[in-house]
């Protein structure tokens, strides 16, 4: 399956690219960071140029990041009516999105690269949350061209080891991911037991 990816960026360049990385912004499971590797490797090589490659992977990726968030808000405008309704409920919900004012900008940062599984789904949060647009739109920006150039740049820079980059690059992020997740989950159970 991963070949055939490898194929449409080889056959189509930077459009499957743009496409690849607005699926994968909306948690649709595309390679799109292999592909990004195979577009750097192809760059070196001399079959595809840097900025097309760049531009359609970055602007792909901010155009999904945008769907996801604008889902999210829309679909938490009846949510967020039925939990104004109860005191209890309103409270609760001006705690989360205190919550996301103050820790979303990382948060959305991060997930754009680092934590690059969860991003689709903070997508949808930060936009459910009712988070800014601006602050959402800026730290998507940043996020989505670290995630780029580190990508892009590593394929072109390891053209000839992409398997080897593509298998370790795979691994680290599985396991920060994954580690950050066992981290709030842990947290969250700390505080929870202390509260009662």
């Amino acid at each position: 399956m991963t070949e055939l990816f490898f194929a449409l960026v080889s056959d189509w360049g930077a459009p499957a690219l743009a496409f690849a990385t607005f699926l994968s912004c909306l948690a649709v499971p595309v390679p799109t960071s292999m592909m990004m590797l195979a577009a750097g490797a192809f760059v070196a090589s001399g079959d595809l140029q840097l900025a097309p490659v760049v531009m359609a992977a970055f602007f792909g990726a901010i155009a999904g990041d945008q769907a996801g968030f604008g889902i999210g808000r829309t679909a938490s405008i009846a949510l967020i009516g039925w939990l104004r309704a109860n005191p209890s409920r309103a409270k609760f919900l001006d705690q989360a999105q205190g919550t996301i004012d103050r820790r979303g900008a990382p948060a959305v940062f991060l997930s754009r690269w680092l934590f690059s599984p969860l991003g689709p789904y903070v997508n949808l949060l930060t936009g459910a949350a009712q988070m800014r647009w601006p602050t959402f739109t800026i730290m998507s920006a940043l996020g989505e061209a670290v995630w780029v150039t580190i990508y892009v740049g590593l394929g072109f820079v390891f053209y000839d080891n992409l398997g080897t980059i593509s298998a370790v690059l795979a691994d680290s992020v599985g396991f920060m991911t994954s580690a950050l997740i066992a981290l709030l989950t842990g947290y969250a159970l700390f505080r929870r037991k202390r509260a009662h």
